[in-house]
């Protein structure tokens, strides 16, 4: 009698984000955007390989804006770091893919 979906019932559907979904930054507007652009070529160029997307972006991003970026790529894992002011991000890919990116010198 109840249309509502019932709990593990055919309503239940996962939702999987297919763009980046920010949940920290301190980054400009432009630095995040940039970030955010490559961070997503490398996550989807290397799915699989999250050590190399890392690396990727680590390498990207320090061609690009200067030296001492660090970044992990993965899932289930949690952080704290020192950085420098502005230049944090935190967000996740594809659903559960969390990515952290960050500048320390």
């Amino acid at each position: 009698m109840d249309d509502q979906p019932k709990e593990g019932g055919e309503g239940d559907k996962k939702i999987v984000h297919t763009y980046a979904l920010v949940k920290h930054s301190d980054m400009s507007d432009e630095l995040k955007n940039e970030a955010i652009e490559i961070i997503t070529t490398a996550c989807e160029k290397y799915a699989q390989n999250y050590e190399l997307a890392a690396k990727i972006v680590k390498e990207a991003m320090d061609k690009k804006f200067g030296t001492f970026w660090h970044c992990c790529v993965g899932e289930g894992f949690g952080f704290e770091v020192s950085y420098e002011t502005k230049n944090i991000l935190y967000l996740f890919f594809g659903g559960n893919l969390a990515i952290v990116l960050w500048k320390c010198s």
